[in-house]
């Protein structure tokens, strides 16, 4: 009988729904799953850092039931990863649709899961940046009083 190794690669901040979603359509393609979750000095090479420390992404990962084992993830290139754990799927967010199909290559089924149009960190990100700049004008635009003597 053979073990179907799935992988599912993300940086996972501010932990949300379709994160969740992700890793437990992971778990449905095989029969172990590892999750591999990028480190900040990684996702600082191509975006700004996360908002949430590596270590605190990585403690919420590994508290999931889903996988099997959590790993720290140091590389966008995936080709020694998929062979040294003997990897059979690979699954990320669809935003990086068409950058892993060097995988198929080595044999990998590849899947891009589908965030949507709903949740995103990004988004999230956004939506709390323009409910804070709401909360601090009144907070900031207010009459000095005269001191009193």
């Amino acid at each position: 009988m053979s073990n179907t190794v799935v992988y599912v690669s993300g940086t996972f901040d501010l932990f949300h729904s379709n994160h969740l979603k992700m890793i437990e359509y992971g778990l449905g393609l095989g029969d172990t799953l590892i999750v591999g979750v990028s480190t900040d000095e990684l996702v600082c090479s191509y975006k700004n850092p996360p908002a949430v420390p590596f270590e605190e992404r990585i403690a919420i990962i590994e508290g999931l039931r889903a996988p099997d084992v959590v790993i720290p993830q140091h590389t966008l290139d995936h080709k020694d990863t998929v062979k040294n754990l003997n990897i059979d799927v690979f699954v990320i967010g669809d935003d990086w649709k068409g950058k892993y199909d060097y995988l198929k290559d080595q044999g990998v089924k590849v899947f891009y899961f589908p965030y949507g149009k709903g949740v995103s960190s990004t988004n999230l990100k956004k939506k709390i940046y323009n409910q804070y700049k709401k909360l601090i004008k009144p907070s900031d635009d207010h009459p000095i009083p005269e001191p009193k003597s």
